[in-house]
């Protein structure tokens, strides 16, 4: 997972009501654990520091600018498996660095509702608050840019958690896909040639599979390792975010050895 900034999302009436009540099912299932709170901060930003000591390695090697984490504790991916508290990271990456005001007046909501998410963040590691310019608000910071929770899938219980944050993230594509098709009338032709949706079937191998989704991550890399998503400095002029998206989807049951083509 790699952070980007995101359209301002369409509010749905369940959306209204998870933000509202202050408390989403991640505190109402685990509060009893909220002790272990400041431990698991300090492990995701010691998990981000020790990255950064390897080289701001990406798991897989090479060099990259970006600060990874790896996101295995279910309880972490279900927190930031909420559409405000995305769009609350989303903010701040975009800003650089950006104070409950500055989040509250984006978002259209209201400052206590801002403050709680971004302290649930921050409870689970994916935020922290920095020195400020003045002394008013502190702003908000990312703590990573980028993270890989492949491994948290190991566990049913992490299984589940990704299952719940990658419906998430397909929710938030389509509709910033939406948003798009409503938006791009007014953008150059040039932008409207390389961006949209495209669809491809074709029959694969998994070693195939694997190759062309490492290729796809390939092109990007470099660009993604060299501007990290809330580094203002190191955007070019004329660049705007731009969010990709990549479902690989098999179809079928599993094959199975020997598995012959159809006909």
């Amino acid at each position: 997972m790699r952070l980007a900034p995101v359209p301002r999302r369409r509010r749905r009436v369940s959306d209204v009501a998870n933000e509202t009540d202050g408390v989403n099912e991640v505190e109402d299932l685990h509060a009893a654990e909220a002790g272990t709170a400041e431990a698991r901060t300090a492990e995701a930003r010691r998990r981000v520091a020790g990255t950064a000591e390897a080289g701001t390695r990406e798991p897989g090697g090479g060099q990259s600018r970006q600060r990874w984490r790896l996101l295995d504790d279910p309880l972490a991916i279900r927190a930031v498996a909420h559409p405000l508290r995305l769009d609350l990271m989303s903010i701040i990456a975009r800003l650089g660095q950006a104070t409950t005001a500055d989040a509250a007046r984006e978002m259209g909501i209201s400052h206590g509702l801002a403050s709680h998410h971004l302290r649930q963040l921050a409870k689970y590691g994916f935020v922290e608050q920095v020195k400020g310019k003045d002394h008013r608000e502190r702003p908000w910071r990312l703590v990573a840019t980028s993270y890989n929770w492949r491994k948290a899938t190991e566990t049913a219980e992490g299984s589940v958690a990704v299952d719940v944050l990658e419906q998430m993230n397909a929710e938030r594509t389509l509709e910033a896909f939406l948003d798009w098709q409503q938006r791009r009338k007014g953008w150059p032709q040039a932008w409207h040639e390389h961006t949209g949706v495209g669809e491809s079937s074709v029959y694969l191998t998994q070693a195939e599979l694997a190759a062309v989704t490492e290729a796809f991550d390939a092109v990007l890399k470099p660009y993604i390792d060299e501007r990290p998503i809330d580094d203002l400095s190191s955007r070019p002029e004329g660049s705007v975010p731009v969010t990709f998206t990549l479902f690989a989807l098999p179809e079928g049951p599993p094959p199975g050895p020997g598995t012959p083509a159809e006909a």
